[in-house]
């Protein structure tokens, strides 16, 4: 009676279909067998595998010059290190006693945990020293300039920069994603045609922000940046100025405030000043000055602030003392612009170079007279300066990344002064280039 149920009411396609499902699947189980995994890496296989090479080409790489500390008997031109803070006592015994108050890092970027009250004090003290509003301060030079420019400049806007500024601000213009135009190093008159031509083009207009991204001592070349002029044309054309202070914080000025001081440029014509404290102040990191307004954008945008771990204390403690020593003691600024002004005269009496650098600038660079290639000149400079360090004098060639700078620089001999070097030093620098010249330079 059941089955009859069953019968009744299934119809016959449906048990064909069923019939199907058992008799495939007892096939299936049937028909299986048990396989053995395959070893995708046999050893086998893997000495016939040859991996494709990196690079198609061999790639002749000069051999790096060898890093060591240098004796104290070597006379050392090419530190940046231009009022000898590295070397002073009282900073070495702050810096330590901070290393025992606060341990070694900040184990956070400034926004997670790794703001201590040395940073804090350090932007007060910097705002103060620099008379604005504010200050941020980085832990790393580069990384200053390089998050700082994209901070601001964002895809679709127009920078004007000149032609010889540092790598990290070329890598931060780079990340700005804008449009840019570079101008003759130091003509204000190039900047000027390519800012009348962005009017008549159309690229310079009120709904596009444009932005003027200059140093106040240019580390490529040692010239001083016409920082009034280019306020001017800036103003006329409403561009936003970036100004990159590293090499003339400390450095020139009655205080040694910079450039804005020693031309008399009030602050508020220069929307941000960027710069390293590591050069005249002897240790680590960077600071960005200016309005509340501007400053505080960085604390969200700029990348080097909010994923970096912050500078540690003991170099934070470093800056802050050497603060002190130049707001005590401002006279080393005007030793250090005699022993530029020195350095310049004596390097009018080289036999077998040129060099660039302006008359307070603590940077000079040195190049040969010869014409030869790139490579040629860089392989005797090299070889000058090695001869020169065996003499007892330490200075370096100036590094450039050929394939990545926007305009590689000639390769120089970068001479860095300081307000220690005596007439005799100076001296003994100069014969000793000529020297190594006609020991070791091309025939």
């Amino acid at each position: 009676m059941i089955l009859m149920d069953i019968y009744d009411t299934a119809s016959w396609w449906t048990l064909v279909i069923a019939a199907q499902v058992v008799i495939g699947s007892a096939y299936f189980l049937w028909t299986k067998k048990k396989r053995e995994p395959e070893d995708k890496l046999t050893y086998k296989k893997f000495n016939e595998w040859k991996p494709l090479p990196l690079v198609e080409y061999d790639l002749k790489v000069d051999e790096p010059p060898l890093m060591g500390k240098i004796d104290e008997n070597v006379l050392n031109v090419g530190a940046t290190s231009f009022l000898n803070f590295d070397k002073e006592p009282q900073i070495m015994e702050n810096a330590i006693a901070s290393l025992h108050k606060y341990g070694v890092g900040s184990c956070g970027p400034r926004g997670f945990y790794g703001t201590i009250d040395v940073h804090l004090e350090l932007e007060e003290r910097l705002a103060k020293f620099l008379q604005v509003e504010e200050t941020c301060v980085y832990s790393y030079g580069f990384s200053t300039m390089a998050s700082a420019i994209p901070a601001y400049a964002k895809k679709g806007d127009i920078i004007f920069a000149d032609e010889k500024v540092w790598f990290a601000i070329q890598k931060g213009i780079e990340a700005s994603r804008s449009n840019v135009k570079y101008f003759k190093h130091n003509d204000m008159k190039d900047l000027e045609r390519l800012l009348e031509e962005g009017v008549q083009k159309k690229e310079l207009h009120p709904k596009r922000r444009a932005f003027l991204v200059v140093e106040a001592i240019y580390f490529n070349s040692g010239k001083m940046c016409p920082l009034r002029k280019a306020v001017e044309l800036a103003r006329r054309y409403k561009l936003r100025i970036m100004l990159d202070e590293s090499l003339s914080i400390g450095v020139i000025g009655k205080n040694g405030r910079g450039l804005t001081e020693h031309l008399n440029v009030p602050r508020d014509e220069v929307d941000l000043i960027m710069g390293s404290l590591e050069h005249s102040f002897a240790t680590i990191g960077g600071f960005c000055a200016g309005t509340h307004f501007i400053v505080e954008h960085q604390r969200l945008s700029g990348l080097g602030y909010c994923f970096s771990a912050s500078l540690p204390p003991m170099l934070t403690e470093a800056a802050i003392t050497a603060l002190d020593i130049l707001e005590s003691q401002p006279v080393v600024v005007k030793e250090l612009d005699e022993v530029s002004v020195k350095l310049n005269k004596a390097l009018d009496n080289l036999k077998h170079y040129t060099y660039s650098g302006d008359e307070l600038s603590p940077v000079k660079h040195v190049y040969l007279k010869d014409d030869m290639s790139h490579n040629d000149k860089e392989s005797y400079l090299k070889k000058i300066t090695k001869y020169c360090m065996e003499k007892g004098i330490a200075m370096t060639t100036a590094a450039y990344l050929k394939d990545q700078e926007v305009k590689c620089p000639e390769p120089s001999i970068r001479l860095a002064s300081n307000r220690k070097l005596t007439d005799d030093n100076i001296k003994q620098i100069c014969e000793l280039l000529d020297e190594a010249y006609e020991r070791v330079g091309p025939k």
